[in-house]
């Protein structure tokens, strides 16, 4: 029996099924955060708090990670959020490109947005040198432009905070804000047929945007303004 035992062991030691490698990458806030109302919505062990494009978006060593098949495809919070503080971490690859879609519509079909789009992009790659300043990493997509040089070198983990507060929309990247602007300001000079409703959600699902990109995530919480 005592054989069998260590054998078993022996065995889960080397295929990484250790308990304690099993849990090595949950993720638990810090005090701080708990004590201002922060929650988790993903930990690193399991995809419960997300649905739809399950697919090409799975858990891998304690990330969520974009793997793309067909190249597009949205995954989305279960729940539906208004005003909120969304902290998280990622990671770009080379050329990588992506989006953080906020307060989004669920779509169903295998593309398709309805909702903010806030960028995530390889701002150092040559072929994006030509891009419009609106289309560059943590930019409001279409509509505000964020500052650029403070990404961490390609394969290295940035953090990041979203502020979406009413019409006030706010992005901290390693601790530099390089967004914070007013739907409204952006949009004042624009004709109204022409501004999009999807801007003006008051509520929706936060969504990784996928655009045939391996990107990785972590380490997601949010606290929920009132």
């Amino acid at each position: 029996m005592r054989s069998s035992i260590i054998t078993l062991l022996f065995f889960m030691i080397l295929t990484g099924c250790s308990s304690a490698r099993m849990h090595s990458h949950r993720f638990q806030l810090p005090e701080q955060e708990k004590k201002e109302g922060f929650r988790v919505l993903f930990d690193g062990t399991n995809m419960a708090r997300w649905t739809s494009n399950t697919n090409e978006y799975i858990l891998q060593d304690g990330c969520i990670v974009m793997q793309p098949t067909d190249g597009h495809g949205n995954l989305y919070t279960v729940e539906e959020f208004d005003n909120f503080v969304l902290r998280f971490e990622f990671q770009l690859t080379p050329e990588s490109n992506s989006g953080l879609g906020i307060r989004h519509k669920m779509i169903t079909a295998p593309r398709g947005y309805d909702g903010m789009e806030l960028q995530i992009l390889d701002n150092s790659a040559p072929i994006y040198e030509k891009l419009k300043p609106y289309q560059y990493h943590g930019s409001l997509y279409g509509w505000i432009p964020a500052k650029r040089g403070f990404l961490k070198p390609v394969g290295e983990w940035n953090y990041q905070e979203v502020v979406a507060d009413g019409d006030n929309i706010k992005i901290t990247l390693n601790g530099t804000v390089i967004l914070d602007g007013n739907l409204k300001e952006a949009t004042k000079d624009v004709p109204t047929e022409k501004v999009p409703k999807t801007l003006f959600y008051e509520k929706g699902h936060i969504a990784f945007l996928g655009h045939n990109s391996v990107v990785k995530f972590r380490n997601i919480r949010i606290k929920e303004l009132e």
